[in-house]
């Protein structure tokens, strides 16, 4: 039986194509490193440096308070968000941008896409 926040969620990424369960109680941000990708951009893991800039396409996050100097509220209410600071509240679909997307599309680029 699972207990509230031990539910997990598919992370799909569009950009390359991949996926991910991410649990409720996780960060988008600790997914990601769990792809054991090289590469992907962490910095602060607190919402202050904005390395981990993703978007979510669809589907909905939880997110704690992020720098408002790297997401604006107008972003955040687009779904620009920072992967450190968001948990999945359901199924996602998000692409990634700023720093994140150099790591994810490099891998993409040469052939890495599972």
């Amino acid at each position: 039986m699972e207990r509230a926040g031990d539910e997990t969620f598919e992370v799909f990424i569009t950009d390359t194509g991949e996926s991910f369960r991410c649990g409720a109680g996780q960060t988008l941000l600790g997914g990601m490193e769990r792809l054991g990708r090289k590469g992907i951009p962490v910095g602060c893991r607190g919402g202050g440096c904005g390395v981990c800039k993703v978007h979510v396409t669809a589907g909905e996050v939880r997110c704690r308070k992020m720098s408002r100097a790297h997401v604006s509220a107008e972003d955040e209410a687009r779904g620009i968000v920072l992967a450190c600071r968001c948990r999945p509240a359901s199924d996602i679909r998000l692409a990634v941008i700023g720093s994140m997307d150099k790591a994810f599309l490099k891998h993409a680029q040469a052939g890495g896409a599972r």
